[in-house]
């Protein structure tokens, strides 16, 4: 049996390869003609602006997503799909890839989109992420502003084409559900209104308190990896309750997760975390280790990831998968980047 730190490594390359499959290209759209045809001369009357107009806000897009990461929420998901579409016993098909592919790319473009966002002049003001210039950096705030726009589109763009093509009627139904899934959960109830609720609390220090903070830690950060989690298991067919579970699981690892980045923010190495370190007390923000201590926030997070690992352990199917997030789970827990 394969050893986890060996899956994970290649899952994670999995979903990176998964998802750059999806970016956008400057000619991807441009029928191919011979050169000396007048179909050639029509495509370039109709497409030519578009390559020679749009070709900087794709660069910067596609620069953005291939800064690498850890690839968390595809792989969630894609964890939750094969939970569930193993438990059947049919395993993991190129068809099930064809179903889960398009929405797993969609949310790490949803995530990079918030993140090239987050790091403006206007934000965080980051100049480094991943250890490479962020996108403001290199390309200017408003073309910043452009490729985080043109992210968050091309991901409803790219689920809703899938969706248009799906014939199987149970299926585009699930399609349906997992996409309100993951529009709301990125939206104003879910990292939008998170981000919100960070932006206020930027400079007020001691005068955030824990509902605050747990409303940010919440919406900003565990309601993308509740998607994750939700609409993977959604797309396969899951049972409800098994759903519910994964929300509440995906709530738990959210926090924890959070509580984790505001601990290394503080222990962290900035070379292994590739981003500066000590940038919340630099920028006077309430993180769980300035409101409740070190302590209290090492052993919270202990805490929530413990709930995470019982009520993965309360999902219907038992398999091979289940264990994989479970994991999963624990190597978040205690990461170090």
């Amino acid at each position: 049996m394969m050893k986890f730190d060996e899956m994970l490594a290649e899952r994670t390359q999995y979903c990176g390869e998964v998802v750059k499959s999806y970016l956008p290209g400057t000619e991807s759209e441009v029928p191919e003609a011979d050169a000396a045809s007048e179909d050639a001369r029509e495509i370039e009357e109709i497409y030519g602006d578009r390559k020679a107009y749009c070709a900087r806000v794709i660069e910067a897009m596609n620069y953005s997503v291939e800064a690498g990461g850890k690839r968390l929420r595809p792989l969630l998901m894609l964890a939750a799909y094969r939970i569930f579409c193993e438990g059947s016993g049919d395993g993991f098909t190129q068809e099930d890839e064809d179903i889960v592919g398009p929405f797993m790319a969609a949310i790490e473009m949803i995530h990079t989109y918030s993140l090239v966002h987050d790091d403006l002049p206007e934000m965080d003001n980051d100049r480094y992420r991943r250890g490479q210039l962020t996108t403001h950096a290199k390309y200017g705030a408003g073309m910043a502003v452009l490729a985080g726009d043109g992210l968050l589109n091309y991901a409803y763009e790219l689920v809703a084409s899938t969706l248009a093509l799906e014939q199987d009627p149970e299926l585009r139904e699930r399609m349906v559900n997992a996409l309100f899934i993951l529009a709301s959960n990125a939206g104003i109830d879910g990292m939008v209104g998170g981000q919100c609720a960070d932006l206020m609390a930027e400079g007020r220090g001691a005068d955030v308190g824990e509902d605050e903070l747990m409303y940010i830690h919440t919406h900003k950060t565990a309601c993308m990896i509740e998607s994750a989690l939700m609409t993977g298991a959604v797309l396969a067919g899951a049972p409800e309750e098994d759903v519910s579970s994964l929300y509440m699981i995906g709530e738990d690892l959210g926090i924890a997760f959070q509580i984790r980045d505001d601990i290394l923010d503080v222990e962290g190495n900035a070379g292994e975390l590739g981003k500066d370190v000590h940038q919340d007390d630099r920028d006077n923000k309430t993180t769980y280790v300035s409101l409740f201590g070190m302590d209290k926030a090492k052993e919270d997070v202990r805490a929530y990831t413990d709930e995470a690992l019982e009520l993965t352990d309360s999902l219907s199917v038992s398999n091979e998968e289940v264990g994989f997030l479970k994991q999963l789970i624990l190597e978040l827990a205690g990461r170090t980047k």
